[in-house]
């Protein structure tokens, strides 16, 4: 009796297990489109903030169909470049992933690049940016004008960093400290400095730091120094480019 009440026990619950992983993996398997659309609409939305778009998403009726309307709308390229600044073909920008790309040998990295047109006719380059704060990662998209040199705008996101404190960095007020800051000075490529204690009113090069949020400022210099960076070359032969058809 006791042999039999032991193989009950066990057929039952390996009949559990095998219904209960058949569930979980029916739900996986319905919910993941639904998944993978969000994702991709979270990151539509962060590009679009970098040029200050897509303001009326808390309000949109459906907020997929905003955000998909406003990106085909005002992004009217996406390119691959690699880090001697050509174009690379054969590879989806939106796709990218720059963990993966900056885990790979610096010749065969792949860099993407978005360009927004704004409603006057100018156009922004869009570039995406990936560091490490204080608990995790942070991220972001910071667009540049057409002398691939001033921010137009920059948008920063982070996955744990501490309320209050270093997840400032994705209040709108820190993220407006950018506009107009330069990364290049004499042709020299400088980046931004996040500077604790707060960046001189005149300072082109430099933003005030997230008070009390010191490793997460620092983390968010690093990433925005090594991120352009690799766009150097990009800058240059863009910048090339315009004088040759300026002349």
């Amino acid at each position: 009796m006791k042999k039999q009440s032991n193989l009950y026990i066990f057929l039952y619950s390996s009949v559990m297990v095998i219904i209960v992983a058949a569930l979980l993996s029916l739900a996986s398997t319905t919910l993941k489109p639904f998944q993978q659309k969000n994702i991709e609409t979270e990151k539509k939305l962060d590009i679009l903030k970098s040029v200050g778009r897509a303001s009326k998403v808390g309000s949109a009726p459906n907020k997929h169909e905003y955000v998909g309307g406003e990106f085909n709308t005002v992004i009217i390229e996406q390119l691959v470049v690699n880090r001697s600044g050509d174009r690379v073909e054969g590879v989806d920008p939106f796709t990218v992933d720059l963990k993966v790309e900056f885990a790979k040998a610096k010749e065969n990295q792949n860099l993407p690049v978005f360009v927004a047109q704004m409603d006057d006719g100018s156009k922004k380059y869009i570039l995406p940016l990936l560091g490490r704060g204080l608990w995790g990662p942070i991220w972001g998209y910071i667009s540049l004008n057409d002398d691939y040199n001033t921010v137009y705008g920059a948008s920063f996101a982070h996955k744990g960093e501490t309320p209050g404190l270093g997840a400032e960095i994705a209040n709108v007020d820190f993220q407006n400290q950018f506009k107009g800051k330069q990364i290049f000075k004499d042709d020299k490529f400088v980046s931004i400095s996040v500077i604790k204690g707060g960046a001189k009113p005149d300072n082109p090069y430099g933003v005030d730091a997230v008070s009390g949020g010191t490793i997460t400022s620092q983390g968010l210099e690093d990433m925005i120094e090594n991120c352009l960076k690799s766009y150097q070359e990009f800058f240059k032969k863009s910048k090339e480019i315009s004088h040759e058809r300026e002349d």
